[in-house]
């Protein structure tokens, strides 16, 4: 089973913050996701609009500058990081699984990825993008054609896994409340892999694991890890 750090370790750390990321490179997860928005034109790593759940301010992104972003507390005394800061931290030690939240994100994702291949190293078979919004996976697979794309869906579609299918995706990401055995069966017919979030018990997790899922996106991975030993 394939786990993926959940906004990092978000169960111990602030989530989606370079601590969260870190502890996560600790535990060897095998992957890490994050969430991005556009905030003037840099890509910032942040799960909500809304800012008061994760951070000592108030109001919307929107509603901010980067630099005034920055000197919020996200949390143990963390700052909002930016994607470049977790592409530097991370070196290709993980697959890091970016999900773009903003409407305007895929073109700054594709020019950041090509600034971070030559200044970093930053390894593209190590990335998967994911996203609810589909029609930013469709301008990644036209601006990026070799970036992996994990389709995201909160719901069973009539179709099932098609949806994924026609973005070129090679993973569905589904909720565990939503995901079954013919969800599961369907994308594997397609040649996709399913990965499931968010789980943090191991009887959803080994069920999950009966269904034939391939990963889990867990706010514990170090603990997911050993569900599996």
């Amino acid at each position: 089973m394939f786990i993926f750090a959940h906004r990092g370790v978000s169960g111990h750390f602030p989530e989606n913050t370079l601590k969260a990321v870190q502890a996560a490179l600790d535990c060897d997860a095998d992957g890490i996701e994050i969430d991005v928005y556009a905030v003037d034109g840099e890509l910032v790593v942040i799960h909500d609009r809304e800012l008061n759940r994760t951070t000592n301010g108030t109001g919307e992104l929107e509603d901010y500058s980067l630099p005034q972003l920055q000197q919020l507390d996200a949390g143990q005394g963390e700052k909002i990081p930016t994607l470049w800061q977790v592409l530097k931290l991370v070196q290709n030690r993980c697959v890091l699984n970016i999900e773009l939240k903003g409407h305007n994100t895929a073109e700054l994702l594709v020019k950041l990825l090509h600034k971070a291949r030559g200044e970093l190293g930053t390894d593209w078979s190590t990335l998967l993008i994911s996203s609810f919004h589909h029609p930013l996976l469709q301008q990644i697979r036209t601006l990026a054609p070799e970036l992996a794309i994990g389709a995201l869906t909160a719901s069973i579609p009539l179709d099932y896994c098609a949806f994924a299918a026609e973005l070129g995706a090679v993973s569905v990401n589904c909720d565990r409340a939503f995901i079954d055995e013919r969800m599961v069966k369907d994308a594997k017919e397609r040649g996709l892999k399913v990965f499931v979030y968010t789980v943090n018990n191991e009887r959803e997790a080994i069920r999950l694991q009966q269904l034939g899922v391939d990963g889990i996106f867990s706010n514990f991975p170090h603990e997911a890890k050993s569900w599996f030993d």
